[in-house]
């Protein structure tokens, strides 16, 4: 196999390690803090003690990691061979917290283990049902993705959600430098130096927060030099409620990765994916989700915003981005290392951000376009992603149905888009609307 700078921009072959690391550090920064975030928020609502919440984030970076590398080296039919980077995913946060505060941690783990293993088989069966989601349902979903991380980069932008400084003066030039730095590495730079256009602004940022006084550094203090993984920290319940409920939500995450793999395929690798590949990655979701819970973790999905970066610097190299996958695996193993990348303040991560969210909305646009600008088209499109998004924005609506289904749908515009995008799919006449 050759061992070339060259296969960067390739799937396959080996890239030299002094390339590689940089290529591949850059994928781990722009989903660390996303990836422990919903694991630290789970913890403080729910009252775990520091001990018990710092041996699940150290948990959830070697679950990323491991999930990161079943996807790009797969195991039988669990992963999809493809560059996709995965992490703890937001989308079950919510029910998550509902569960562990009223139930227990154990229940939730139990569900979180069940309901894996149910999109794990989905995946398997997937040339079953894949045609209800043809490619303009696919660009819909897509598009409402990059939709629905726009606010994510923004609120890091600003410092936060929540923070006390969220929106000031200091956050604001640090994202706006660190955004600019991207933009200029991505427009005059060359070669190598391009492709590391969210790693160049990133440590632009850092730097110069740095010399802002924005940096903590209190939290690289008093760790162990090795620390290994805890594995089941919970004894698993099983409630059939609690299950049934996840199992509805990791359909939600099953259409998230969906939309993410044609994202990828489409704005990344230039071409559509295979039925195959979509099915692999959906088991890898669910499979790799029940490994999760038993590192007492919730489930994992596909990282959006690594599809982005890998869209704008057309890093898709197997070996890169497995080598940023061991380095997640190594920090889980190593908490100093973990630590360290918490220092990144939220406003260099919105800058970097920012910009590559955008290009995931310019990936549906593309996927639109082959799917054709139809009348029929036209309507499944504007009228999912206006109800997906509008709807959403006022959750209020949801107030009348029953907490499953606003735990699902209320605050989650993808599972909306995708579930009116199906409907309207196989319901709308062909041969009336001009298709």
């Amino acid at each position: 196999m050759s061992n070339s700078s060259e296969n960067l921009y390739r799937l396959d072959g080996r890239v030299p390690l002094g390339k590689a690391l940089p290529f591949g550090l850059q994928h781990v920064l722009a989903m660390f803090v996303s990836n422990i975030t919903p694991i630290m928020i789970l913890a403080a609502a729910v009252g775990l003690d520091s001990a018990v919440s710092a041996a699940l984030i150290q948990n959830c970076m070697v679950i990323a990691g491991i999930g990161t590398l079943v996807q790009l080296f797969p195991v039988w039919r669990i992963g999809s061979r493809l560059p996709i980077v995965m992490g703890i995913s937001f989308t079950f946060l919510s029910l998550a917290i509902g569960i562990a505060g009223t139930y227990g941690m154990g229940t939730l783990i139990g569900a979180v283990i069940v309901g894996g293993l149910v999109e794990g088989l989905l995946g398997l069966f997937v040339k079953y049902w894949i045609k209800l989601i043809p490619h303009v349902v696919s660009a819909t979903v897509v598009t409402a993705i990059g939709f629905s991380l726009l606010p994510i980069g923004a609120n890091s932008f600003a410092g936060g959600m929540g923070a006390p400084d969220f929106g000031s003066m200091n956050n604001w030039i640090v994202g706006t430098v660190t955004l600019l730095a991207c933009l200029l590495c991505q427009v005059f730079a060359k070669g190598f130096l391009r492709s590391l256009s969210v790693l160049v602004g990133l440590i632009v940022g850092y730097v110069l927060a740095c010399f802002m006084g924005m940096v903590n550094f209190d939290s690289l203090s008093g760790h162990s030099i090795i620390a290994l993984p805890r594995l089941i920290p919970f004894t698993p319940e099983f409630n059939i409620g609690a299950i049934l409920s996840v199992v509805a939500v990791y359909l939600v995450s099953a259409t998230e990765t969906i939309g993410d793999t044609s994202a990828l395929c489409n704005s990344a690798l230039k071409r559509d994916p295979e039925t195959k590949e979509m099915g692999s990655a959906i088991c890898c979701d669910g499979f790799v989700s029940s490994i999760s819970g038993l590192f007492g973790c919730t489930p994992i999905t596909s990282f959006s915003q690594n599809v982005g970066l890998a869209a704008i610097s057309g890093v898709v190299n197997r070996f890169t981005i497995g080598v940023g996958a061991v380095v997640m695996i190594i920090g889980g193993v190593f908490p100093a290392i973990g630590a360290a990348l918490t220092t990144i303040p939220q406003a260099v991560l919105g800058g970097c951000t920012i910009m590559m969210f955008g290009s995931i909305l310019f990936a549906g646009f593309g996927m639109m376009a082959r799917a054709g600008f139809s009348q029929r088209n036209m309507v499944i499109v504007s009228l999912s992603l206006s109800v997906g998004l509008g709807f959403t924005q006022a959750t209020g609506m949801f107030a009348i149905f029953p907490e499953i289904v606003r735990t699902v749908f209320a605050e989650n515009c993808v599972a909306v888009v995708f579930l009116l995008a199906v409907i309207l799919n196989l319901v709308l006449p062909k041969k009336v609307m001009g298709e």
